[in-house]
């Protein structure tokens, strides 16, 4: 197998006690090859400096491990939201995550597409998008990345973008900037109402993202199974193959050309690193 169509397999590792202290033994348990960390309280606003001794600690273990290090940003980050002081402070956790990525070698920072809440605020919500994403993707590509990465949400709430067709109008609201990727979320896409689990359902799913961004803009995938119904709007992940998804999608997944190459984080339930182990172990089962 090449090393143009391996799909690296990792998970969503803990910071608690330090970035390196944490996630180096994490990933070393886990038998990651890929890692996502939060660099600030997933729930709240506040955007710790972080420790440069242990940023260049993680850098260089996962540098010397070959494990690419991805941001997930704070769930709190809504740019559509219609309340200005939300959109503030999604727009500084952004360029706070951008900066933290820099110091960590990060390759890129994942953000939740966001939501207009209101029925009527979808339009001025995609003109917030611009406004914001803009400067920041203009500011990371002078600094040389970290990219950002656009993902699409479980569906409800006004949502901007959940079913991957609504990514086209995303990535037009800021010029398809080169700087801006994708993550595609199992999770959230069968949430979201795609059938991923009917026969064929992950590739037209996948086929039909590539279709609407092109095939150089998916840059991360979260593989996570779901304890909910499709179509439910409901982002309750599940272990690999202990889900309403099933195995079957996730080989589906790990077949599809798009994914040729990209890192595949699980962001699954997970007892310390086992869960995370199994579902990693699971993967590249499944792999080609």
């Amino acid at each position: 197998m090449s090393a143009g169509t391996r799909r690296r397999v990792g998970s969503h590792t803990p910071t608690s006690g330090g970035l390196a202290k944490a996630v180096l033994p994490y990933v070393d348990a886990a038998a990651s090859e890929v890692v996502q960390v939060y660099v600030s309280n997933s729930r709240g606003w506040a955007l710790p400096a972080g420790d440069p001794a242990q940023d260049v600690l993680l850098r260089d273990g996962c540098g010397e491990r070959g494990v690419p290090v991805f941001i997930h940003a704070s769930l709190l980050v809504n740019l559509g939201s219609p309340t200005p002081a939300t959109v503030e402070r999604s727009a500084e956790t952004l360029a706070h995550a951008l900066r933290r990525g820099r110091a960590i070698g990060a390759e890129a920072v994942v953000f939740h597409a966001g939501s207009a809440v209101d029925a009527g605020h979808t339009e001025a919500a995609m003109r917030q998008v611009r406004e914001a994403l803009l400067p920041l993707l203009d500011e990371t590509a002078a600094a040389g990345g970290p990219l950002l990465l656009v993902e699409p949400s479980a569906g409800g709430g006004r949502s901007l973008a959940s079913r991957v067709e609504h990514l086209g109008p995303y990535l037009d609201a800021v010029d398809r900037h080169p700087m801006m990727g994708v993550c595609f979320d199992t999770c959230h896409a069968w949430a979201a109402g795609h059938d991923l689990a009917a026969e064929g359902g992950m590739t037209a799913t996948l086929d039909t993202l590539v279709a609407t961004v092109g095939a150089d803009r998916l840059k991360l995938v979260h593989a996570n199974d779901s304890k909910d119904l499709c179509g439910s709007t409901r982002d309750r992940h599940e272990n690999i193959g202990k889900g309403s998804i099933g195995e079957p999608a996730f080989a589906e997944l790990m077949r599809h050309p798009a994914t040729a190459g990209i890192p595949v984080v699980v962001e699954t339930p997970t007892e310390k690193h086992v869960g995370h182990a199994a579902d990693i172990a699971t993967l590249r089962r499944l792999h080609p």
